[in-house]
């Protein structure tokens, strides 16, 4: 897969509730652009509330893209996404448009600003038959098949040597050369980045998330949760659908319901403040 040139496209991530949506709305009209979705859960139909998706007057002004294009069942992950975004972001690019890419989904973001590891994914079976083996037995293979590797791992520690020795064998090359590879294009991708990370002091955050989730369960989250029934897929990690559950069962009151959705979304945006940091190229705002 050919990934779309760093160079045509925005990038305005953040925590959730950092009002990354507004700025997206706003940088579209400057820079003549459209909004492209990068948030796992807006990705879904029927949960538009739940997941604070932009209302419909904004897609009036600016057109945005992929979101409500899944339904509740139906399984995503970063790269399922990238192949999903891909020829979105290629159609608007065509058209003159700048891709004003949006949303707090840290790994859905990596794969599009940067591409996918190239690292293969575990395989059971030999994992299996690494794991019955002695660990000094592994460092030996590992320094036969890759001392570049070796010299740069924890040896000490059972699970990256294996995870080290298991890309050379499904690879076929050293797991260095692939990790060397990846972080050259990567850089050389990342040099031509250009995005901004909204940041909000903590208590001015968490003051958000209080009035958003307040505004999202007298706004039609818990109809919306009601209507979904059961769900399988990927939507049931999206925050407040557990605890609205909960609450249309009778297990917790609606005070309670709103605390606990309120704790999640603050420990979310914790972990995705973290993940953001790291990312050098993005310009605070």
């Amino acid at each position: 897969m050919t990934l779309p040139d760093p160079e045509t496209l925005f990038f305005v991530c953040g925590p959730t509730a950092a009002g990354k949506s507004a700025c997206a709305l706003q940088l579209a009209e400057e820079l003549d652009g459209e909004v492209v979705n990068a948030d796992a859960f807006q990705l879904y139909r029927g949960i538009e509330v739940l997941t604070a998706a932009p209302p419909a007057e904004d897609r009036e002004r600016v057109r945005h893209h992929l979101y409500g294009v899944l339904t509740p069942e139906q399984p995503i992950d970063a790269m399922g996404y990238l192949r999903l975004v891909t020829p979105v972001i290629g159609d608007v690019v065509a058209r003159g448009k700048t891709p004003i890419i949006t949303g707090g989904s840290g790994l859905y973001l990596k794969f599009l600003s940067h591409g996918p590891s190239p690292l293969p994914p575990g395989d059971p079976a030999l994992r299996a038959e690494l794991d019955a083996q002695p660990l000094e037995a592994l460092v030996a293979r590992l320094q036969e098949l890759d001392p570049v590797e070796a010299g740069r791992t924890a040896l000490q520690n059972r699970r990256y040597v294996s995870r080290a020795l298991e890309v050379c064998i499904l690879a076929g090359v050293p797991c260095s050369a692939l990790r060397d590879d990846w972080e050259q294009a990567s850089s050389t991708r990342e040099s031509k980045l250009r995005g901004r990370l909204i940041q909000r002091p903590r208590p001015e955050l968490h003051d958000r998330i209080a009035r958003r989730t307040r505004a999202m369960l007298s706004g039609g989250a818990i109809k919306e949760v009601a209507a979904l029934g059961e769900t399988t897929g990927g939507v049931e990690k999206a925050i407040g659908l557990r605890e609205i559950r909960r609450l249309l069962a009778g297990e917790i009151d609606h005070s309670t319901c709103e605390e606990l959705i309120n704790a999640a979304t603050r420990q979310y945006a914790k972990r995705q403040e973290t993940w953001f940091r790291r990312e050098k190229w993005l310009t605070p705002s």
